[in-house]
């Protein structure tokens, strides 16, 4: 926490201020889970539901119960268009509305009837299946409603690259190479299955898709993956027929399903999240893995933990959550109680603290392809996760820790924060910023490969999770250490033009710019330097009317949006703690505070549909709901800390 000097403030602001936080706070307390933990819901859009229901009916284990309940959520989803988006607010996405049309078309939805019709008719207007993205192409492949022909190759022989050659598994970031091996698996057996209906009235053009979703592009890297993708289909046509061929691939295959084995979760999980978890599940089953098997149970039963399930008048409505945050939402709830005032030992905090110390990951992970002399030490953002734990993560478990007292002797709340320091220290690329699950992610081939049209698929370092590294480095005294010193040099340069900074796992350029000022002032950069005048004034002039703050996700695609959207509870806050670390900032904090004081609910949170968290800049979005509760706090306790 950076603490500056006290500011005027506008008479009605502070007692308004007052009232807020108290709200806030009891509301916040009263969502602590009995083992001290904290955990909104991770809200995402119907392709998890869609797929879901994908995946049961491909290995045999789709029920009737579970495909209405989550056929109502999906069809709750559905824009008057007859899309579905991929945020709150957003545009229609084209493969997002066919996996929702053919979900629906499972559970029994009839394609005459006016909502799948709409649909229907929109999907050919964009292209039909032809024009979806890979991963979609590849759930009609597996359903015989696409050909496995027309899709690039990934062999399963990657698993044997070295991890200083080209297209080595480690070149992708962690949760695509989860998602990777068990899809060359899948892609290499090309297994299909009937469904109990075609999709005939989705297609344009072609025989039975056997057309490309692009034409070939005879130049640059286009030119030279197309080559190498026709080269992978030829290696495929003939390990598929020569003896010494397939006892190569059979080999490749068993090693593929022992990475995959390894990496299985104490709850049944890959990763914690959805993507690797559903075609490691597809790709054990075809390598023969029953669903009786012990590893398939384990799984299977591991996304009910996943799973909501709600009333309503027509009946239970079912959704799955892409991934949980406990430890996330743990840490930055005790940052903003610590913030709101309440002592170290309160026994909130106390509990919080003993929760995210058990959670430490006391093992190696896949980290240690890039750092093997690195000691580990850090924290994942789920329940279980102990393969990839995450440097944003560890900072934030860190800055947490230090607020807090445990029970018994704290030395150990002292040597798990030094253990954690280290890791991340430990884990800084080789330019001195940080990434988020590994050190020098940064292979700019894999990205252009055609199987990898979706998504980032590397994990380079970010402006937002370098400063939350930097500023756990300034909070353990170390503002002066080289890693911290080659931190804050890596944030000025990736300073935008603007006076921003580019958020990669927040929307967008106001929670890059909210994480990055903090930091820099906690590292001892004066508020005077251009680079902070800079990013105030760029947060001042898209400052909203209504006082707050709020940025539209298409941002990502349209640098013109930068800033620009509706005021949301979030967003405000990420605002605020910028300017709350500057001194003489001006009026814009009071019209913050005060839109935060004035759009609170009655029992003390923020309402907030939009979606302000990032998966994949451009592609995957995320609304965490504690977002709006954990945030305002912070920047409503600050605010009183420096008013007066």
């Amino acid at each position: 926490m950076t603490v500056t000097a006290p500011r005027p403030s506008q008479p009605a602001a502070t007692p308004a201020a007052r009232a807020a936080l108290r709200r806030a706070v009891d509301h916040l307390l009263g969502l602590q889970q009995g083992q001290g933990w904290w955990k909104g819901e991770l809200e995402t859009n119907v392709t998890m539901d869609a797929e879901d229901l994908l995946m049961r009916e491909f290995l045999g284990v789709r029920t009737a119960e579970q495909t209405l309940a989550s056929a109502r959520w999906i069809a709750s989803q559905q824009r008057q268009d007859g899309t579905w988006a991929n945020f709150f607010g957003g545009p229609g996405d084209l493969s997002t509305t066919v996996e929702a049309y053919i979900a629906l078309r499972l559970a029994g939805h009839s394609p005459r009837e006016e909502p799948l019709r709409l649909a229907a008719a929109w999907i050919r207007e964009q292209g039909g299946i032809n024009a979806t993205r890979v991963f979609t192409r590849i759930w009609l492949a597996l359903f015989g409603e696409w050909s496995w022909d027309d899709l690039p190759v990934m062999p399963p022989e990657l698993i044997y690259l070295p991890s200083w050659a080209p297209f080595n598994i480690y070149d992708w970031g962690c949760w695509a190479r989860q998602t990777i091996v068990p899809l060359t698996v899948v892609s290499a057996l090309r297994p299909v299955r009937s469904l109990p209906f075609t999709v005939a009235e989705l297609r344009v053009g072609g025989p039975a898709g056997r057309r490309r979703a692009t034409a070939p592009d005879s130049r640059g890297w286009a030119a030279a993956f197309g080559k190498l993708d026709r080269a992978l289909h030829t290696w495929e046509r003939y390990v598929g027929r020569a003896a010494p061929a397939t006892a190569a691939r059979r080999a490749a295959l068993r090693r593929c399903a022992d990475w995959i084995l390894a990496r299985q979760e104490r709850d049944g999980c890959w990763g914690g999240i959805q993507p690797p978890w559903v075609y490691s599940l597809i790709a054990l089953h075809l390598l023969g893995y029953g669903n009786s098997h012990p590893v398939m149970r384990r799984a299977l039963a591991g996304l009910e933990r996943f799973t909501i399930v709600e009333d309503s008048p027509e009946g239970p409505v079912r959704r799955l959550e892409a991934c949980q945050s406990p430890v996330w939402d743990t840490a930055l709830a005790v940052t903003a109680l610590a913030d709101a005032g309440l002592p170290p030992d309160h026994p909130a905090i106390r509990a919080a603290a003993g929760w995210l110390l058990a959670e430490e990951i006391a093992g190696p992970g896949d980290w240690r392809v890039r750092r093997p002399r690195a000691a580990p030490g850090g924290w994942a953002f789920e329940f279980d996760n102990d393969n990839y734990p995450d440097i944003d993560d560890t900072a934030e478990v860190v800055l947490a820790l230090r607020r807090a007292r445990t029970d018994g002797a704290d030395a150990g709340r002292l040597a798990a924060i030094e253990r954690g320091m280290r890791w991340m220290t430990a884990m800084a690329s080789r330019d001195g910023g940080w990434a988020a699950f590994d050190a020098d992610n940064t292979s700019t081939l894999v990205g252009k490969l055609p199987f990898c049209d979706f998504g980032a698929v590397t994990d380079p370092p970010s402006a937002d999770v370098t400063a939350h590294v930097v500023e756990a480095l300034a909070a353990e005294g170390l503002a002066r250490s080289p890693a911290a010193r080659r931190g804050v040099v890596w944030l000025l340069r990736a300073q935008e033009a603007d006076g921003s900074w580019f958020g990669r796992w927040g929307a967008n350029y106001i929670y890059g710019t909210g994480a990055v000022v903090p930091a820099l002032i906690a590292a001892g950069v004066p508020a005077s330097k251009p680079a902070i005048r800079r990013a105030v004034a760029w947060l001042e002039e898209h400052q909203n009317s209504d006082g707050g703050w709020g940025e539209d996700l298409r941002s990502y695609d349209e640098r013109s949006l930068a800033g620009r959207g509706v005021s949301t509870a979030s967003q405000t806050a990420w605002a605020l703690l910028a300017l709350l670390a500057v001194p003489e900032t001006g009026p814009a904090v009071e019209r913050g505070i005060g839109w935060l004081a004035e759009h609170q609910r009655g029992d003390g949170g923020w309402d907030e549909p939009q979606f302000t968290g990032t998966g994949f800049p451009g592609d995957f979005y995320l609304n965490y709901h504690l977002y709006r509760l954990v945030f305002p706090v912070s920047a409503l306790g600050r605010y009183l800390a420096v008013t007066p």
